[in-house]
């Protein structure tokens, strides 16, 4: 179990909760476990994730919580949260649509002086390198179950990088991990499961 859930005002809770389960489930399996991101479990053991769900529909609604979570990151301390995953499943579905939005995440991180503070990471289930087709299995490394915004503190980016001095290389090593096992090996992370998510599956 990681940090405690924020639930922001979403109407149907049995919704909100299988976002939550999703998002959990795709952490576990895919960003944990094929190591897509060698910083993930450390903070996901001590529980210093933060998972908020949001029922935002339009930009401006995600701006402010997005302005909300990032003063919530601010005030608290590292040691209890050390990252936020803003998972907001009715805003910016699109993914054209998300791409223009994160420019306007990234002025509110300069409107609130939070720039050098905190970095803020793409996710989208439809997420697409520049250059790429949208079945190219590189792109999963960045598709998460719903969109998301992941708000990182730069101090963290700065220890973790220390504390593995090959971080530079990790965008290369994703590639490698995701071609060698396929289409066919991501489907079977979620075949394998219960909650089978047929969303993360081609």
């Amino acid at each position: 179990m990681s940090a405690p859930v924020v639930l922001m005002p979403v109407a149907d809770r049995a919704y909100e909760a299988s976002v939550l389960a999703a998002t959990r489930l795709w952490l576990e399996k895919a960003v944990i476990g094929l190591n897509l991101c060698p910083f993930a479990k450390s903070v996901h053991v001590k529980r210093q994730i933060r998972f908020a769900i949001t029922a935002a529909q339009t930009a401006d609604e995600l701006l402010a919580e997005l302005s909300h979570e990032l003063e919530w990151l601010a005030q608290t301390d590292p040691a209890e949260l050390d990252t936020t995953l803003l998972i907001h499943p009715r805003a910016m579905t699109d993914f054209i649509d998300y791409h223009f939005f994160l420019a306007e995440a990234d002025a509110a991180l300069v409107r609130l002086e939070f720039e050098g503070v905190f970095q803020i990471a793409s996710l989208h289930p439809d997420y697409e390198f520049s250059g790429s087709q949208s079945t190219d299995i590189e792109n999963f490394s960045n598709r998460s179950p719903f969109p998301t915004l992941h708000l990182l503190r730069e101090e963290s980016i700065d220890r973790a990088v220390a504390a593995f001095p090959d971080a530079a290389d990790i965008f290369e090593r994703n590639i490698e991990t995701l071609r060698r096992i396929g289409h066919a090996g991501w489907q079977k992370l979620w075949l394998d499961t219960e909650n089978n998510l047929k969303f993360l599956v081609l």
